[in-house]
Order: C-alpha cells, then structure tokens, then sequence
C-alpha cells in the first residue's frame, strides 16, 4: 500500500487567482490545447507574430535560384526562423531531425510552373502530417481562378482532417496573373479562407488598404514576400505591413536571394518582432553583412 500524504501543510493558496495564459494568436482561444500548441510553435507567444522562411517552390518550378542546395544554402540559416515553410520531401531529404523551429508543410500541388497553377489538388495526407510532427500545413486558395471551388474544397478538407489531428491550415491566397492585388480582392480572398477554416492566412501586402485586409481578417495574416526586391525596400515592406496588423511575414526569395542571407534574416526578424524600423533594420544589415562568415 502507498504511504499516506501527511506531510507537511498542504499550500492550496486561495488568495492567489488560477494563472490563465492566453495565446497570443488572434482568434485561437477556442482551439483545443494540440493546436494551440502547434500554433505557439509558429508564432512567438512573447509577441503573437512569426518570421516564416519560405523554401517552398520547388514544388512547382523546381531548383529556384537560392534552393539549388537546400542543405548548403537554408540548413544553416534554418534555426534562425521562426517556423520554415516547405515540402514534405525537403523536410526528410533535407531537414535535420535535430531542428527545433516550426514546420509549415506544403499539402496542395500538381501543376507546373508550365501549365494553369489554380488546377491543383491535395497533395498531403494529414495522417502523414501528423507522423511528420508538422506543426501547420499549407494550401493554395486560389479565389477568382478557374478551379476556385476546388482549391477551396481542398482548404476545406483539410481544415476537417487538421481538427482530427490538432494541426493547424494555413490559406495561402494565390493571386493569378489576371487578378489584381488591391484591398478589395486581398480582404475577399483572407475572409474567405478565415471563414471557411482556415486558422491563419498568408497574403499579399498592398500599400493601400492593407489594415483593412488584416482587420477584416478575424484570424492572423502573414505577409507574403513575393518577389525579391532590394533589401532597404523588402525591410519597408515587411515593416509596414506588420503596423498595418500582420502577424508576420513569409518571405523566401527576399531572403534567401539576398546576397547577405543570414543578416537579412536577422534584419526582418528585428522588423517583425522588435518593430525595428526600416532605416534601423537597413543599417543592421549592413553592418551584419560586414561581418566575416561564421562570427
């Protein structure tokens, strides 16, 4: 038989309240303890925001310029990301077991960069996901396209099977060439998602209405990195956008096309977590870059 609990005074406290931490993930509180753990590992709880690296596109237009070599050119900067974005064969190919940061997985896809993006399908099984120990998986919504029911039947069916597993979905909204990036077709295409399931969303920034976008959007919004700009201009519009109410940025090409990599990580991280502002962040990443490699 155990012993009897006699010793000591027990200490229940009463005067002191139940501590109740809050994650600080714009629309989370109703999601089940495994998603919001998941989703903490994406977004920092000391600031609710994330700095996403990108190392997706591969997935429709194979070896991109800065991903010829994932294991030389993103395995070194990987710890310094928030959470990476990528495919499920990048992530066991290439990815340390070791690695400690978020993982956003890649579960829509088919087409190539050769034929018509919107005519995509589910790509990933969540079960797979969840053997994978992912912490997001990510689909294309391509509202406006030729196949926009199917590309939001294929969010919706995730969303189903993440509530199964406790994973999160994010919506990322695909613009196509004759769509145009505005507030208007922003803010439709981020509700959408947001009202369909989606428990976060990626999307374009665009430098009029873009705090309409994110209010409008009752789940966090992650700004896309689009194409490479130059790094003063990426650093401006990573900063805008999170005082316009994003929770972050995705970037990919502006950083891992940066001739400086790892001091424009750095620089976007201190944007997006520090509110750094642009000409402080620029001057960060000079002065990183100045550095030599490996101090």
């Amino acid at each position: 038989m155990p012993e009897a609990d006699a010793y000591g005074d027990k200490q229940f406290q009463p005067e002191v309240p139940v501590r109740r931490d809050a994650l600080a993930v714009k629309g989370a509180g109703g999601y089940d303890w495994g998603m919001q753990n998941r989703l903490a590992r994406i977004f920092r709880p000391s600031s609710g925001r994330t700095v996403m690296l990108a190392i997706d596109h591969g997935y429709f237009q194979g070896p991109t310029t800065g991903l010829e070599r994932i294991d030389l050119s993103i395995v070194p900067l990987a710890a310094q990301a928030d959470a990476l974005m990528l495919t499920r064969g990048i992530l066991r190919s290439t990815i340390p077991a070791t690695h400690r940061g978020g993982i956003v997985m890649r579960a829509s896809g088919g087409p190539s960069v050769l034929r018509e993006l919107s005519d995509e399908h589910i790509a990933l099984d969540m079960e797979d996901a969840a053997r994978m120990n992912v912490h997001a998986v990510a689909v294309q919504v391509f509202v406006g396209g030729e196949h926009e029911s199917r590309s939001i039947q294929n969010m919706t069916r995730l969303v189903d099977a993440g509530y199964r597993y406790g994973i999160p979905v994010l919506g990322v909204t695909a613009v196509g060439k004759d769509l145009v990036r505005d507030a208007r077709y922003l803010g439709l295409a981020t509700r959408m998602c947001a009202e369909l399931g989606a428990q976060f969303v990626k999307t374009y920034y665009t430098a009029e209405g873009f705090e309409r976008v994110t209010a409008g959007c009752p789940v966090p919004v992650v700004m896309a990195g689009g194409r490479k700009l130059p790094e003063r201009d990426a650093l401006e519009m990573a900063y805008r956008a999170v005082q316009e109410g994003a929770a972050g940025v995705d970037m990919g090409r502006n950083i891992f096309q940066s001739e400086h990599p790892a001091a424009m990580l750095e620089a976007v991280t201190r944007v997006v977590h520090a509110d750094l502002d642009p000409a402080g962040a620029f001057s960060l990443y000079e002065s990183l870059a100045r550095e030599p490699v490996g101090v």
